[in-house]
């Protein structure tokens, strides 16, 4: 059975999202609901992971800051800026955390490269990123972030995909704890990306990312 797909048509408060996902991951790990899938922008806010560095927050009196449990450190949430909570029963998906990581690392950028965007990871970097050699030598944009936790084998949490926030607001923050390098967003790179074209782009890519019955290993 595929993933119910939820489209929020207004800005979701981050305590309304996280009590949404507590709920629907006990309910997917008794059987009682499906996997999830849900599209939604928060209004400007900033989140720290479990690795989140205090000195990191900037300006903690710009936006409203939570604590959350998932993993990494302090990221922004905005407008202009595609979040995806990612509800899968990994019990049915291989019971590997390092693939399941890799499986969302490698959504995002297959369906950035439908845009022309190349994107990659690098090692020692959570997210995913562009090179931007017109900033120097070595130097790249985070275009992505990339926070999970599982309970049960059940995943939840997700990805962030910057279409075209107030890149500002990330100077809010020490984004995943990383100064040295920028943040860039799709529209800021020159692609003006309407949200829907990336949803759209992100289903067509997600069955061939996050396959069923994924064998340990798999990439």
């Amino acid at each position: 059975m595929e993933p119910e797909i939820i489209f929020a048509d207004s800005p979701i408060a981050y305590p309304d999202a996280v009590a949404f996902m507590e709920q629907r991951v006990a309910a997917i790990f008794a059987g009682e609901a499906r996997e999830c899938l849900w599209f939604l922008e928060h209004p400007p806010l900033y989140t720290g992971g479990t690795s989140a560095n205090p000195a990191d927050l900037v300006q903690p009196d710009r936006f409203p800051v939570y604590d959350t449990k998932r993993g990494g450190e302090y990221t922004y949430h905005g407008p202009g800026q595609r979040v995806v909570y990612i509800m899968l029963d990994l019990r049915k998906r291989g019971r590997d955390v390092k693939c399941f990581v890799r499986q969302a690392e490698n959504w995002i950028i297959k369906t950035l490269d439908d845009f022309n965007i190349q994107s990659h990871i690098t090692p020692g970097r959570v997210g995913v990123w562009v090179p931007r050699p017109d900033k120097g030598p070595d130097m790249e944009d985070k275009i992505a972030a990339i926070g999970m936790r599982i309970r049960r084998w059940v995943s939840f949490h997700g990805i962030s995909i910057n279409v075209e926030p107030d890149l500002s607001h990330f100077g809010g923050i020490v984004p995943c704890g990383i100064a040295d390098q920028g943040v860039t967003s799709m529209v800021d790179l020159g692609y003006p990306v309407a949200m829907a074209e990336l949803d759209k782009a992100l289903l067509d890519n997600f069955e061939a990312c996050f396959p069923h019955e994924a064998k340990s290993g798999d990439g």
